[in-house]
């Protein structure tokens, strides 16, 4: 695109068009000791030294490039090939925007239609849409399709959900006629199917449970997704996307929606964000999903071409009776994630899986073993499992760190119960050599 600059003609114009000689008269209405403020700004930069000022303050960060980290809590330092980058980077992906005008949005449909597909592949899923801002946004949404396709008023959220998710979904039902409810897990992490008994009234539209859950552990949900569809609620799985290359599909498991947090799939952690949500259902919610479905069409000529499809479920045209009030997407964090599903392949999302469980059930076994250190997550994993420690996982985090590593979450910050517990993730990018070492600084700090 050209960059055309605003002329001296240009302006003149624009004021004479506007009815004033110049400028200022514009600012007549702010008090003229505040029009022209003194800003005390140090002395101008030249581009290299300004570059090495920015420099200087990123490297005050922490990061995994900077210290060797087993923080995940939903959000993972993954591999990503550098062919992501490379495709994400062109300007005609880069700079695109809403595909409104499918004749000139050919390229960027295309990818979201790519995107839409592997997702379903990846969940085992009729249907995925454009996606959303995160995870978290993404089962508020699912939360909302759930209570508006069957008419209910009560959504029930398990607590084994990752809390800021729930956060989300609260404050999206707040002043509502909708209600959330909330049900609990034993000591090893399960979900209390006892108490989801209890809970399952005929006003419970659907219930929501994370598999692998927020501790990490891999949920049986065989019980669960049959309580659930004889009280006819639906079942939203909330789930890493990578874990689906080892374990059972959201399909297999009978969800009716799964959604959540696609950022492990070509996307880095950039400090909490911009990442991709994601969602897909069953044929029988595809006029009731949110958010923008790509779809193939033929034109006037017979050819074949990508468009905007049931747009009617969308607040653009159907207003306060949209399906969502949600009307963008997370384009090119969607064709970061479609990029990296179609390099690394079937096989290569099966492998990824197998390195992570690997990696985690090596880890958990060598911190189990130490001294004054339990593993509290003893079922199957993915990536990630609790350990709990005598002295609080502050003291903990703060000794790793003057060794050069970033330790796991400590789980006090959302749950009080669970004092002196670290929510720890090792993924495919540790070596052995890495999970060596983090056992070995584990070992001296809790000493």
């Amino acid at each position: 695109m050209s960059y055309f600059p605003l002329t001296k003609e240009d302006q003149a114009e624009m004021l004479e068009t506007i009815g004033v000689e110049h400028f200022g008269q514009l600012l007549q209405a702010i008090p003229t000791e505040i029009r022209n403020p003194k800003i005390d700004l140090p002395p101008a930069l030249s581009e290299l030294e300004a570059q090495r000022w920015f420099q200087s303050l990123a490297d005050l960060n922490a990061t995994s490039k900077t210290h060797l980290s087993f923080l995940g809590a939903g959000c993972y330092e993954h591999f990503i090939p550098s062919i992501v980058r490379h495709v994400t980077g062109r300007g005609e992906f880069y700079t695109s925007y809403t595909p409104y005008q499918p004749e000139a949005s050919q390229g960027t449909l295309q990818a979201l239609f790519e995107y839409q597909g592997l997702m379903c592949e990846l969940t085992g899923m009729d249907v995925a849409n454009g996606s959303h801002y995160d995870g978290a946004s993404a089962l508020a949404e699912s939360v909302l399709m759930g209570l508006h396709h069957t008419g209910r008023t009560k959504a029930v959220l398990c607590e084994s959900v990752h809390p800021e998710f729930r956060e989300v979904v609260k404050t999206y039902l707040t002043g509502t006629r909708f209600e959330i409810e909330t049900t609990g897990f034993h000591p090893d992490f399960r979900t209390n199917l006892e108490e989801l008994k209890k809970k399952l009234t005929a006003d419970v539209a659907c219930v929501a449970i994370q598999s692998p859950n927020f501790f990490g552990l891999v949920e049986d949900l065989t019980e669960l997704e049959t309580l659930v569809h004889q009280n006819g609620s639906l079942l939203i799985l909330v789930s890493h996307p990578l874990s689906f290359g080892f374990y059972k599909s959201a399909m297999e498991w009978g969800a009716d929606v799964a959604c959540g947090e696609a950022q492990p799939l070509g996307i880095s952690p950039s400090f909490g964000g911009p990442w991709l949500g994601y969602i897909a259902v069953t044929r029988a919610l595809v006029r009731r999903i949110p958010g923008r479905l790509a779809g193939v069409t033929t034109d006037e000529s017979g050819r074949r071409a990508f468009c905007l499809t049931l747009q009617a479920r969308e607040q653009h045209i159907r207003r306060e009776k949209a399906s969502s009030n949600i009307c963008t997407n997370q384009a090119l964090c969607a064709l970061a994630a479609a990029v990296y599903l179609a390099s690394i392949g079937k096989k290569g999302i099966r492998r990824v899986a197998e390195l992570n469980l690997e990696r985690a059930l090596y880890l958990r076994k060598a911190v189990g073993a130490l001294k004054r250190v339990e593993a509290v997550t003893t079922g199957s994993v993915f990536n990630e499992f609790v350990v709990r420690f005598e002295k609080p996982v502050s003291a903990v985090n703060a000794a790793l760190f003057e060794k050069g590593i970033i330790g796991g979450l400590d789980l006090v910050r959302y749950y009080p119960k669970l004092r002196n517990q670290m929510l720890v993730c090792a993924t495919e990018t540790k070596s052995k050599d890495d999970l060596d070492r983090f056992v070995s600084a584990l070992k001296e700090v809790t000493a």
